[in-house]
Order: C-alpha cells, then sequence, then structure tokens
C-alpha cells in the first residue's frame, strides 16, 4: 500500500477557503468532505483536511488553543512543482485568488522557490529542483 499523508489544517470560513483552493485549480473529494471539512486533493497520495475551527478542536488535547495562523507559524507546508513557470503560476495563481506573500522569492540558479499564506495565514512554500542537482 501507498503510504499517504493528510495535512490537518483549521480554517475560519470553510466555503471561502474551498473557493480560494478551487481557483487555483485544485479538487476536493465529496467522500471526505462535508459542511465541517474539506479534504483537499493535493496529489494521489497527499491531501489538506481543511476542518472548521470547532471541528479541527475534537482533534486535538482538551485545554489546547487552536492557533491563529495570521499571527503565529504552526507549519511551512512545501510543494513541489515540475518547473520554475509552475511555481510561479501557483504562487500568482494565489495572490490573484485573495492569498498573500509570505516572504521574498528564493533563487539558488538550481532551486527556485516562493510562498504564500491562504486566507487563514498558512504558510504554503512551492519549490523547483533542476533534475540534474537532484541526481549529482
Amino acid at each position: 500500500m501507498t503510504q499517504m499523508i493528510f495535512v490537518n489544517l483549521p480554517v475560519k470560513d470553510l466555503e471561502a477557503t474551498k473557493g480560494f483552493w478551487t481557483k487555483l485549480g485544485y479538487s476536493f473529494n465529496p467522500q471526505f468532505s462535508d459542511e465541517n471539512t474539506g479534504c483537499l486533493v493535493i496529489s494521489d497520495t497527499i491531501f489538506a483536511m481543511l476542518l472548521t475551527e470547532p471541528k479541527f478542536k475534537e482533534f486535538t488535547a482538551p485545554g489546547k488553543e487552536v492557533s491563529d495562523a495570521t499571527k503565529t507559524t504552526e507549519v511551512l507546508i512545501t510543494l513541489s512543482a515540475e518547473s520554475r513557470e509552475a511555481v510561479d503560476a501557483l504562487a500568482d495563481g494565489a495572490l490573484a485568488a485573495g492569498g498573500s506573500a509570505a516572504k521574498e522569492p528564493l533563487d539558488h540558479g538550481f532551486m527556485y522557490g516562493r510562498s504564500f499564506a491562504d486566507p487563514d495565514g498558512h504558510h504554503w512554500e512551492v519549490f523547483w529542483m533542476d533534475p540534474a542537482a537532484v541526481q549529482g
């Protein structure tokens, strides 16, 4: 069985968050989505479970606060891209869809990356690495 990853993130407005990701070309698995949860399909093995804050709290330890990603960094989520152009397309699309730039682009020649914050403030990184650099 192929191992999968499910990143769980709290969101303030599930419909707005789903709209943001839909504008970027992503889809949601209806089998694992409802009025409190959106199962964002990133790839065949990578998913983000976008949970309303009350639903998210059901999965955390009693008494723990849900962090406000607009004020604190709870996680950096990094996605690979097929090319520099794909990095720019996703980052530019995120900004056009209501996201914000999280930091300055990174360009080391063999590796290129940009980052954005989604409407809930979660920090997403997108990077491309030259395949020759990975092999060498």
